[in-house]
């Protein structure tokens, strides 16, 4: 669907949301910058979750990780190594910070929901009610080996674990009464009688029998994000999510396509069209010009995609193991291979390479581009590129047609990577009425614009 009359704004008052995504491991991050901090130092963690704030912010998303990334059975080392866990480093950053969001990603595969939702819970009462939860359903094999039961669960069960982990989760959540404790210190007890339940559930996952520990915080439950790009992922996002992520961020049409799949789905279960925020995953490179912006993402691209990450890339598309390849030869010649994903090479981008080989090789060809120009031109893309000026323009048009309501900004440099989004780019969106110009709420659904918790 493609909306074209530039009169037909079905969302004329609608506003961008930000977030920004500290990855922790990736190879995105250009660590090799002398302007490159720490990726495990806490004052990076500080400095990137205070600009986000003074920026206006609704949230600092946190990457979780239980293992470090694995490619055939060894550390994946192209990647910038660190993370320490979520809702720890988070509770430190509820201290020092005031109204930005804390969002942690965490997984349902290996974790249970008793422990994690009384861990989130306390995040979410001492931020006050500034807790967020992205949900994933951790797939890789090497994970599991971390853990008795071991396992590479199928993509099918890791959504039916999600759903009933989500179910006892939210169950422990609304354990307690509103006023659950008393009120004067003439009080018999410490708690009104019969205020605290019991959760009990047993289903093909859980058996539960517990008593939970907190009340409701401020804002009810945490926040629920969840970045599932499949039929079963969008499926539960609409039956159960208050945002989601996606890689529909960069092309209108296919971010308006995605958003409208999405509203589909939320009328099939009887939700509002409006229940659900979509922030997809972006990089931003902001110049003075459009020229100066095309050449900062020149650079960006090359240092992120050097030759070892090229031939790394090139890898997961082929099935095989190219990184004794020469990355500035020609593309493989070998055709790529298709075995059923075992969570042990590292994860395609693509579910059939076939196709997406076939057109690297025709525009190689074309072009006379070496394997590491080619993973540059085609490999995987995520950013928008432009002037302050240029970028509100273009982002007022996605969030007022619907295409999006924000973005979970991935800084290309940590920890400075944001300062020229928030000392540039969101003074001139202030200036097109397209970003709030202070908070007007303390917890993160306020900032969402998100309905209250019943």
């Amino acid at each position: 669907m493609t909306r074209t009359d530039p009169t037909d704004v079905p969302r004329p008052d609608a506003r961008l949301h930000f977030g920004v995504f500290f990855q922790g491991v990736n190879h995105w991050t250009i660590w090799s910058d002398p302007a490159s901090g720490s990726q495990i130092d806490p004052s990076s963690f500080l400095k990137v979750a205070r600009t986000a704030e003074r920026g206006l912010f609704d949230a600092f998303f946190l990457g979780d990780g239980l293992r470090l990334r694995e490619s055939e059975g060894g550390i994946h080392e192209l990647d910038v190594a660190g993370r320490p866990d979520s809702i720890t480093q988070l509770s430190a950053l509820a201290a020092a910070t005031e109204r930005i969001g804390l969002v942690s990603t965490s997984n349902t595969t290996f974790n249970e929901p008793g422990d994690l939702a009384r861990r989130l819970a306390g995040l979410d009462l001492l931020s006050g009610g500034r807790a967020g939860w992205n949900i994933v359903t951790t797939h890789n094999a090497w994970t599991g080996e971390n853990f008795r039961r071991g396992g590479y669960l199928d993509h099918a069960d890791r959504y039916r674990r999600a759903e009933e982990f989500l179910s006892v989760a939210r169950a422990v959540w609304d354990g307690w009464a509103d006023g659950a404790v008393a009120g004067s210190a003439e009080a018999r007890a410490w708690s009104v009688p019969d205020a605290v339940g019991r959760v009990r559930r047993r289903g093909a996952q859980f058996d539960v029998d517990l008593a939970p520990t907190l009340p409701r915080s401020a804002q009810g439950h945490p926040v629920i994000f969840q970045a599932g790009d499949s039929g079963e992922g969008r499926d539960f996002a609409a039956r159960h999510a208050d945002v989601i992520f996606s890689a529909h961020g960069r092309d209108f049409d296919d971010a308006l396509a995605f958003a409208d799949d999405l509203r589909r789905r939320l009328r099939a279960v009887g939700r509002a069209e409006d229940a659900l925020r979509v922030l997809p995953g972006t990089e931003i490179v902001i110049g003075a010009t459009e020229k100066e912006a095309e050449e900062k993402a020149r650079w960006v691209r090359l240092s992120q995609v050097t030759p070892a990450v090229a031939l790394g890339i090139a890898s997961r598309l082929w099935g095989i193991d190219l990184s004794e390849r020469d990355a500035e030869g020609p593309l493989p010649a070998e055709d790529p291979v298709t075995t059923a994903h075992t969570g042990k090479f590292g994860t395609r981008w693509v579910s059939d390479p076939h196709p997406v080989v076939a057109e690297w090789r025709a525009k190689a060809e074309a072009n006379r581009w070496s394997l590491r120009e080619t993973v540059i031109e085609l490999g995987p893309q995520h950013g928008h590129v432009g002037t302050p000026a240029g970028l509100a323009e273009r982002f007022g048009r996605f969030v007022r047609h619907g295409a999006l309501d924000g973005f979970n900004i991935s800084p290309y440099l940590v920890p400075d990577g944001l300062d020229d989004i928030v000392d540039l780019l969101v003074p001139a969106l202030q200036e097109r009425g397209l970003y709030r110009t202070a908070y007007t709420g303390s917890t993160l659904r306020e900032h969402l614009e998100l309905a209250p918790v019943g």
